[in-house]
């Protein structure tokens, strides 16, 4: 008997329809002897609605009343699972996450998770009970409600995995696994079965939607097993360990879209500093920190933001995206990376990387055919989609 945690996102639940079918899979995994525990995101379309009404009443809603609006999502969907388990007669507790009890910091609209209690889940699953817990959420030293920001639930299910040392930590989605890149965009697209946590680490940082980057962090932090499935149909999914191996140098391609291009009329070590400050994420592009304007590219989400801090010292230049290719030694494709896409016409104005990723900042209006460029000449024809069990990640 395995404990398995399972996480379920907001299209799995976005209807009862759907809420009765993931019903039926929890009571799957429970009929072949295993304990579950559930983690629910709130139904599709939910935290936006929330948000809506928020910014109705202000553009830039209070940080700690705005967790208090957007928590109460969760707390619907996992009420109507348990409901629906409980209906088909299998035990089933909705535990908010201050009932669990889930302690972050005072990080309002995006917490860390700093410990998850573990007593009344396992008082709970020791009774036979399936324990339902919201996700997205936590409470701070002081009481607060706190939630952990955007696909925070992912990052909830791991931490409850970790806490529990369960066997696995299940992300069920609306696709059937990690594939080697957005398969919306470029068709070819083709599932991996296993992937290393530091190529997983890397796609999720640079634009992989399939996993939250603060989960896939932390589940490699506390070693926890992850596989990607999907709500909608049986499959192995994509499993995310440590003891993966892969036979190939370049397994994925990510994309990180609207990106907008900024100067900034401050010397980049202030610069940086302030953007720490308030929690703004930018890549940097200015190499001199004595110079006086610096260069940065960040998320056209956290343009208004960056404006509210630095309004008077700005100016937008253009929209971007960043293209990265993730693997092993990826540098040593680089000339080759930007002979074909400037064969294609496409200009690469920059690029970072390391040896495990290469990220390289081209025009918005060039993502589509770059990334399927990229993806066919060194994805496709590099043999990436093979059998990926055979040479060990350096």
């Amino acid at each position: 008997m395995a404990l398995l945690v399972q996480k379920f996102g907001g299209t799995s639940v976005g209807s009862i329809e759907r809420i009765e079918a993931v019903a039926e899979r929890v009571i799957k995994a429970r009929q072949c002897g295993h304990q579950v525990v559930v983690v629910l995101s709130a139904m599709a379309g939910e935290t936006n609605r929330l948000l809506g009404l928020a910014k109705q009443i202000d553009a830039i809603p209070t940080p700690r009343e705005l967790d208090v609006l957007l928590a109460a999502g969760e707390q619907v969907s996992i009420a109507l699972l348990a409901m629906a388990l409980n209906k088909r007669g299998h035990s089933a507790t909705s535990l908010t996450a201050d009932q669990v009890v889930i302690h972050t910091d005072s990080n309002f609209n995006n917490a860390t998770i700093n410990e998850v209690e573990t007593h009344n889940m396992t008082t709970l699953l020791s009774q036979g009970s399936i324990v339902v817990v919201a996700g997205f959420q936590g409470r701070d030293i002081d009481g607060n409600i706190t939630t952990l920001g955007r696909g925070g639930s992912d990052t909830t299910a791991v931490a409850i995995a970790s806490a529990l040392n369960a066997d696995e930590c299940q992300i069920f989605t609306d696709v059937d696994g990690v594939y080697s890149t957005d398969p919306r965009i470029v068709p070819s697209a083709a599932r991996l079965d296993v992937i290393h946590f530091d190529y997983m680490t890397c796609m999720a940082r640079l634009g992989a939607k399939v996993l939250q980057l603060q989960s896939v962090e932390y589940a490699c932090q506390h070693r926890v097993p992850l596989r990607v499935l999907s709500s909608f149909e049986e499959g192995q999914g994509t499993l995310v360990n440590f003891d993966v191996m892969n036979n190939q140098n370049i397994i994925g391609v990510a994309l990180q879209r609207q990106q907008v291009l900024v100067n900034i009329m401050l010397p980049t070590a202030v610069l940086n500093e302030q953007l720490d400050l308030y929690g703004l994420t930018a890549w940097n592009l200015s190499t001199n920190s004595s110079d006086e304007m610096s260069q940065i590219v960040i998320s056209n989400d956290d343009l208004a933001r960056l404006r509210l801090v630095f309004n008077n010292k700005m100016r937008h230049i253009g929209m971007v995206s960043i293209l990265s290719l993730i693997g092993k030694d990826i540098q040593q494709h680089l000339e080759s990376i930007q002979m074909v896409l400037h064969e294609a016409g496409i200009t690469v104005h920059t690029y970072q990387g390391d040896n495990k990723c290469l990220s390289l900042l081209i025009n918005e209006d060039d993502h589509l055919v770059a990334v399927d460029l990229i993806h066919e000449k060194f994805v496709v024809d590099g043999q990436c989609l093979g059998n990926l069990s055979h040479l060990a990640v350096s």
